[in-house]
């Protein structure tokens, strides 16, 4: 789906309950649960769950979607709830959003993939800092488009990190049920 489906999904409020509501990935609240509370960057963040979330724990988070509707339901979900969330709409795709290198302790891109993303992603984190991703893969009988990865494949991207947690298959999150590649992956201290 392009920009523009994905901005009238949300502004019909067909992504909300779908993916708003399930509550934050399982993958970012075991993930963080134990760090302390940093700055964190939500890439591809939708309307918002983890990035809420995050700032609910005390994270300064910065989130950032190509779709104004997303961001407008991030915006109000945050001011209902009573934190900040620096929320900003920018298409990834375009290079509307620039990462500022060393300048997050965490960086999270959950099910998107934009493969020229990773680069900059993982020079955007502080030494120790972490980044967490979750793409869509391949199933049996598919070939990889440039939304969906092929096995293995996000894995190649992080090679020299240490590797917290790597896992392929059907996702713990309701929100999602094609398979996927996760990641959380720490940046050393080189």
């Amino acid at each position: 789906m392009d920009l523009r489906g994905w901005n009238e999904c949300y502004f019909s409020g067909q992504r909300q309950a779908e993916h708003f509501d399930a509550g934050p990935s399982k993958l970012v609240t075991e993930t963080v649960q134990p760090l302390p509370a940093g700055t964190a960057l939500d890439l591809a963040c939708g309307a918002g769950r983890n990035a809420l979330w995050l700032a609910e724990q005390g994270w300064k988070v910065t989130a950032v979607d190509g779709a104004p509707a997303a961001i407008e339901i991030l915006r109000r979900r945050a001011a209902e709830r009573g934190v900040t969330v620096d929320a900003r709409v920018a298409d990834l795709e375009k290079g509307e959003y620039s990462i500022e290198p060393s300048a997050w302790n965490l960086i999270l891109l959950c099910y998107y993939l934009q493969r020229d993303l990773f680069e900059p992603a993982k020079r955007g984190v502080v030494q120790g800092g972490i980044v967490i991703a979750i793409v869509h893969i391949t199933e049996p009988g598919e070939e990889p488009t440039y939304k969906r990865a092929r096995p293995g494949e996000l894995r190649s991207w992080f090679e020299g990190w240490e590797i917290l947690h790597y896992r392929e298959g059907k996702p713990d999150d309701p929100a999602h049920q094609r398979a996927v590649a996760e990641i959380v992956a720490r940046r050393g201290q080189t």
